[in-house]
């Protein structure tokens, strides 16, 4: 796999040179400067590749691998008229980073919030502090701060008393943190959502439902994919974080189910999938490795981290990259597979780009001021892990079979 991690840019706590200290080669960074919908243009991206690339003469080079993400407009995927410019803007997008050389693009499709978390500095056994998302905590923000119109049929009766009750014991800082962490914005992202004004956004979607608005990603695929075909991109989309509706907002790439419908709506190998384990394992009914290996051939891009569930299935927090409920032995195994599959075949990404997902605060990262999920030395931790991981699998299957017998007995 291409080694990689996520920089946020210039303002990035997180330098270029720590990125690369930390074993990659890739860059995964976007244009997070640019309003959402607005065409990226030919000297934008150069100019972030020069950033990127400065040092390179010097030092083990660094380039721009994966673009995550070029955002999709709301209205694209509330399916209003005004979509057919936005469509035409991403095209362009699309065809301008080709021309810069850059072949792989991670999107999503949440209407209204990128990810969803209750807490971002939840302290593990070890005192690092992890990301965590508490359903009562959600039901508590959805019921009584923001108080959405009809949120009661979303939440079971213990938990809507218990969040009651929590809610009168709470203190007015408690209730602006908890507010304050659900209404974050992208990552990376130094705005987070307003909560006089978040109830209209989400009014907006309330005629939407489920199948219009994977109806509307499928229009949105079909539109753009034959444009990223033409130009030699791969476009990826990460599923759902949660995998679960939120706030009444419909959430249609939660399960292999909703993946291979969408890879059918555009049959092509630049319709893929940004597979990330974390989002995907949140789910007990997704089987993570059984995804790669019925649709490793559409996996453009990976996060690998490693989310629990809690007592209740619903609370989940993101453990040690090779802990939690992710067999990540099984999954990376079913990845480096994949790799030599394509390599047999010589097609698709023979090298898949790979970063590791939502470190821990940790160490001297405890002092500092970070992205969520972004720190520097939890991340490194995690990728250090999964570097190990990935090259004592491919040193046992190279012992395990002679190289000539080894794709067919693994049914590659």
């Amino acid at each position: 796999m291409l080694h990689t991690m996520r920089w946020f840019g210039p303002n990035d706590p997180v330098s270029l040179s720590a990125i690369r200290q930390a074993g990659c080669t890739g860059v995964v960074t976007a244009l997070h400067q640019l309003p959402v919908g607005a065409v990226w243009s030919v000297e934008d991206i150069k100019f972030r590749q020069s950033l990127i690339e400065v040092d390179n003469q010097q030092y083990t080079p660094l380039h721009w691998a994966v673009v995550e993400s070029l955002p999709v407009h709301e209205d694209i995927k509330k399916g209003l008229p005004s979509r057919a410019e936005y469509i035409q803007n991403y095209k362009q997008s699309l065809r301008n980073l080709a021309l810069c050389g850059i072949q792989t693009v991670c999107y999503n499709f949440m209407p209204v919030l990128d990810w969803s978390r209750t807490n971002i500095n939840y302290e593990m056994p070890d005192g690092s502090r992890a990301l965590r998302f508490v359903w009562q905590d959600f039901a508590l923000f959805d019921l009584y701060i923001l108080k959405r119109p009809g949120a009661e049929a979303d939440y079971e009766p213990a938990v809507k008393a218990a969040a009651q009750q929590q809610f009168s014991d709470m203190s007015a800082d408690q209730i602006a943190e908890l507010t304050n962490t659900v209404l974050l914005g992208l990552p990376g992202s130094e705005e987070a959502f307003e909560l006089a004004g978040f109830q209209g956004l989400l009014d907006q979607y309330a005629a939407i439902d489920s199948q219009t608005l994977k109806q509307n990603l499928f229009h949105f695929i079909r539109e753009v994919g034959p444009v990223a075909t033409e130009v030699g991109i791969n476009l990826c989309i990460h599923p759902d974080d949660p995998p679960y509706p939120l706030l009444g907002l419909p959430r249609v790439v939660s399960t292999e189910a909703d993946l291979a419908e969408l890879m059918a709506a555009y049959d092509a190998p630049a319709n893929g999938i940004t597979y990330c384990t974390g989002s995907l394992g949140v789910r007990f009914d997704n089987d993570l490795p059984g995804i790669v290996r019925r649709l490793g051939q559409r996996i453009h891009f990976i996060h690998l981290r490693a989310t629990k569930r809690e007592e209740n299935p619903r609370n989940f927090h993101e453990a040690d990259h090779l802990a939690g409920d992710v067999d990540m032995y099984a999954v990376v195994r079913e990845l480096v597979l994949e790799e030599l599959r394509r390599q047999q075949e010589g097609s698709g990404n023979l090298s898949i780009p790979m970063r590791p997902d939502h470190g821990h605060q940790m160490l001297d990262d405890l002092h500092k001021k970070t992205y969520p999920g972004y720190s520097a030395i939890g991340r490194l931790r995690g990728l250090a892990e999964l570097r190990g991981l990935e090259l004592g699998i491919r040193r046992s299957l190279a012992a395990d079979v002679a190289p000539a017998e080894f794709m067919t007995a693994t049914n590659y």
